[in-house]
């Protein structure tokens, strides 16, 4: 039995996110909500939500036992990218991307 939540078009870079992803992959729910909690980066305001969000669907959709539950997957991958024009010298124009992503985070019931 697995409980997922999905959060799309986050504006920020699937690099830096990936960073939390790393840090929580594979630990208890708990235990994964306090390394968010404590760690100085912006990617970490949406992905203690998408966490939240999780935790209450295993609880209230699936009737799953939140003591028992651990991150059994969480992944990023790139949404869509909005272009920008920054002005340059002579006249000329520099394309700035701005990234978004797609976050998708799986909770497991330990047996």
């Amino acid at each position: 039995m697995e409980a997922k939540a999905i959060v799309r078009n986050v504006r920020m870079t699937p690099r830096k996110i990936k960073l939390i992803c790393d840090l929580i992959r594979g630990k208890g729910a708990g235990e994964a909500m306090a390394i968010i909690m404590n760690t100085p980066k912006a990617a970490c305001e949406p992905m203690e939500k998408l966490l939240k969000s999780a935790v209450a669907n295993a609880e209230n959709n699936h009737g799953m036992n939140t003591d028992k539950l651990f991150v059994k997957e969480v992944h990023v991958g790139p949404g869509p990218v909005m272009k920008r024009v920054m002005p340059r010298a002579q006249g000329r124009a520099f394309r700035i991307l701005k990234r978004t992503s797609h976050i998708t985070l799986v909770l497991g019931e330990k047996e």
